[in-house]
């Protein structure tokens, strides 16, 4: 285990990286489709490729703007992000053919930083449940801050030792490309002065919540 941050540099070249990684798929399909349009006159191969590159298309704008609020600079002209913005663009975001996703939130605008760190955890929750199930995002108001609730159901729930490591132990491991979306979590929940809080999993379901310190 290990303490060691990132430079400031290497940390936007690994945010970079993690972005990138998340839109490769649906941008090289779109490619792929092109390519079939380009070497086939058949009409029922001409509509699958375009199948492919609206459905493509659509999944790479919607990550790119949940990637645009969850590690960007985006409303960065004011200091707060409408909840229902961020439901809309996790809901594009999400897979909704693995993962039914339920969301309640009060209608209300929180503190960027807040927000970027509850799509943060929602990017976490996926990841807790690799083969589908259900991903539940409760927001609460509050005083200074508001409180988060985030529950995954599915088949072998489990939040990953690096991220456990990363969101609530003082040492974490190394950080690279590979595991620089849970660290950034964690700089952004210091920000937000908000402590993160993994349950213990129970029957196939594990919780985070956020809350202000």
């Amino acid at each position: 285990m290990s303490k060691s941050a990132p430079e400031s540099v290497e940390l936007a070249a690994m945010v970079c990286s993690r972005v990138c990684h998340d839109v490769v798929n649906p941008v090289g399909a779109i490619i792929n489709g092109l390519e079939v349009l380009d070497e086939n006159a058949d009409a029922s191969l001409r509509e699958v490729a375009f199948d492919l590159i609206r459905k493509s298309a659509t999944q790479a704008s919607a990550k790119l703007q949940f990637a645009r609020l969850v590690f960007g600079a985006a409303s960065s002209a004011g200091a707060t992000i409408d909840l229902r913005e961020a439901e809309e663009v996790t809901r594009g975001f999400v897979d909704s053919d693995k993962i039914e996703l339920t969301w309640a939130a009060y209608p209300g605008a929180p503190k960027k930083d807040q927000v970027k760190l509850l799509l943060n955890l929602v990017i976490i929750g996926i990841t807790c449940i690799p083969r589908g199930g259900s991903l539940s995002v409760t927001v609460t108001e509050g005083d200074d801050a508001p409180s988060f609730l985030l529950k995954m159901q599915g088949r072998n729930a489990r939040v990953p030792e690096d991220v456990k490591a990363f969101l609530t132990e003082a040492s974490h491991p190394d950080v690279t490309s590979h595991n620089i979306q849970p660290y950034y979590a964690r700089l952004i929940a210091e920000l937000a002065g908000m402590k993160v809080v993994i349950g213990t999993p129970e029957d196939d379901t594990v919780t985070l919540t956020a809350r202000a310190v």
